[in-house]
């Protein structure tokens, strides 16, 4: 396994996805579930035991994980997953799935960073859908996506206002609130050690945030055009 790589915890329904999705784009990861005959014959890497087991997190290298995505059937192994995955790497990024409202609070004050309720994702979804097809004859693809309660993704097309800067240099976090979270170039996608990166001309970067820090990196960066 090797460093900044993504840990994802169950592979049920969301986990498959998630996982099909990071073997598609070339992202390292490593799959952790108790159910061996969910394997068969799969050749990506992946480790049988418990989500919520410390000595199996830690054969998964969650010590040197960039990510951790929590997919997991109970909210009770959600967030002790949680818990123990935060004590285990405090500079990683997680992401967990809340099987009902009532338990984001909880997961997040465990140490989640972003929390995913899969009825609000499904709502914003076709809703947001919904209302390109209303007002448009033709269906536009979505740069933006709501992915968690409150939480956006912001594709952004590096033009000169960032070209020749390292990400780390940028500071968003400090003047709009967001987080760089992937890189891609030339098709491309990178996810960790991303602060030394020097950003060309026509890079993507993928930034995460509210829907107010998102809104504070539209008026700094979207909204004036390339001269």
């Amino acid at each position: 396994m090797q460093r900044g790589h993504i840990v994802v915890l169950g592979y049920g329904d969301v986990g498959k996805r998630v996982a099909e999705i990071l073997d598609e784009t070339k992202i390292p990861f490593v799959i952790v579930d108790s159910k061996e005959e969910l394997f068969f014959k799969k050749d990506f890497e992946y480790i049988i035991g418990n989500g919520t087991d410390e000595e199996i997190l830690k054969s998964a290298g969650i010590e040197d994980a960039s990510t951790i995505i929590i997919c997991l059937n109970d909210d009770t192994d959600v967030i002790f997953a949680t818990l123990v995955s935060r004590g285990l790497n405090p500079d990683s990024t997680i992401f967990a799935r809340a099987n009902s409202v009532e338990s984001i609070d909880k997961i997040y004050k465990a140490g989640g960073d972003y929390v995913a309720s899969l009825s609000i994702v499904a709502g914003q979804m076709l809703a947001k859908i919904t209302s390109l097809c209303y007002y448009s004859e033709e269906y536009c693809p979505i740069d933006e996506i709501m992915l968690y309660e409150g939480i956006e993704i912001e594709r952004y097309v590096v033009d000169k206002r960032m070209e020749g800067r390292t990400v780390g240099s940028l500071g968003l976090y400090e003047t709009t609130g967001c987080r760089i979270i992937g890189y891609m170039k030339n098709e491309q996608v990178h996810i960790d050690e991303l602060d030394d990166i020097v950003l060309e001309r026509n890079d993507v970067i993928s930034v995460v945030g509210t829907r107010e820090n998102i809104a504070r990196f539209k008026a700094k960066y979207k909204d004036v055009k390339d001269k």
